[in-house]
């Protein structure tokens, strides 16, 4: 699935972005969360990674104190879709900065395999700037943040990968 990312501000126009990882507070992985930290660190830029079962409020705090430029949620478990849409709701809500801030989720959305991708919709419209299905490759995550890195927000993507 094709979405299209709705561009929001960055304080930083080039150069190394900070960037907030985080699990979702059901899930208790922690392998994709040391990849996508290892793989972000080596495109260049700064990460913050909050572990596996994240609550909610810890991952609005970050947002609130440390101001990334971006927030990346990695998801295995299955449940990302139910998780994302509550987070995401509760930080856009929360206005200010955290209404602008690029936000992507990934990983195994839900337990329906290939289906997983009627998730995808739902999360954008719920304030996503991006959805990475399982399906997708870790190379649509780096162009992600290869246009992050550029101008301070991604204009197009596709559907962070399960790892």
């Amino acid at each position: 699935m094709t979405g299209a990312v709705a561009p929001r501000g960055s304080r930083h126009l080039d150069g190394p972005k900070k960037i907030l990882l985080s699990g979702v507070s059901s899930d208790a992985h922690m392998w994709n969360l040391i990849y996508l930290q290892l793989f972000i660190e080596e495109s260049g830029h700064h990460v913050r990674n909050l572990g596996p079962c994240a609550p909610d409020e810890l991952i609005l705090e970050h947002c609130v104190t440390w101001r990334p430029d971006a927030l990346v949620i990695s998801t295995v478990n299955g449940h990302g879709h139910l998780d994302g849409v509550r987070l995401i709701r509760t930080l856009r809500e929360a206005g200010g900065p955290l209404a602008t801030l690029p936000v992507v989720i990934g990983g195994k959305l839900g337990i329906h395999g290939i289906g997983n991708s009627r998730f995808h919709q739902k999360l954008l419209d719920a304030g996503f700037d991006a959805v990475f299905g399982a399906e997708a490759g870790i190379m649509e995550f780096q162009r992600y943040l290869t246009m992050l890195g550029r101008n301070g927000h991604a204009v197009e993507t596709t559907t962070v990968p399960a790892c």
